[in-house]
């Protein structure tokens, strides 16, 4: 039900020019219920009649999360970045951790994440939902998931569960 409403209601505004017809509308309604039960079908999704993304709780926690705990992790890692790249105090390397997230949805926002904030790059997810991330500063050859993503996966969990 969310990917139709979504997929229905972008593809009016992308296709908006000061007035609605009827065949965009009827256009619009086609494409959506095509696109719902395409992604019907994927791992993860629950069916069509998934309503798990319309609850405005989640939507408040992940607005929260990114103008939150995301904004003020991403200027946390560019200022360590900053210092580290002058300093030259560096210990890169590859490490393998299991957030322990169920769903898709899940590794996929934690993932990026991940990436996004400098000193880290998400460089593999396998089919266990184990992550492999290389840091620009390791401390340990076995980190915990806060040495490595912070509070991140603690809200993903929050919000994708």
């Amino acid at each position: 039900m969310f990917v139709f409403v979504v997929s229905f209601f972008t593809y009016l505004l992308f296709s908006w020019s000061g007035s609605m017809s009827i065949q965009e509308v009827t256009i619009a309604f086609a494409l959506a219920v095509v696109i719902s039960f395409v992604s019907s079908g994927s791992p993860g999704s629950g069916g069509f009649w998934n309503t798990k993304g319309l609850s405005l709780r989640r939507w408040w926690d992940f607005l929260y999360y990114i103008f939150g705990p995301f904004a003020m992790g991403l200027a946390q890692a560019n200022w360590d970045v900053a210092k580290r790249v002058i300093s030259g105090r560096i210990n890169p390397g590859i490490v393998k951790f299991d957030p322990h997230l169920k769903t898709s949805h899940g590794r996929m926002m934690l993932a990026n994440s991940i990436t996004l904030t400098p000193g880290t790059l998400t460089v593999d997810v396998d089919d266990n939902g184990v992550f492999y991330i290389h840091a620009l500063n390791l401390t340990s050859l076995t980190p915990t998931e806060e040495d490595i993503c912070g509070v991140f996966g603690q809200w993903t969990r929050r919000i994708t569960e």
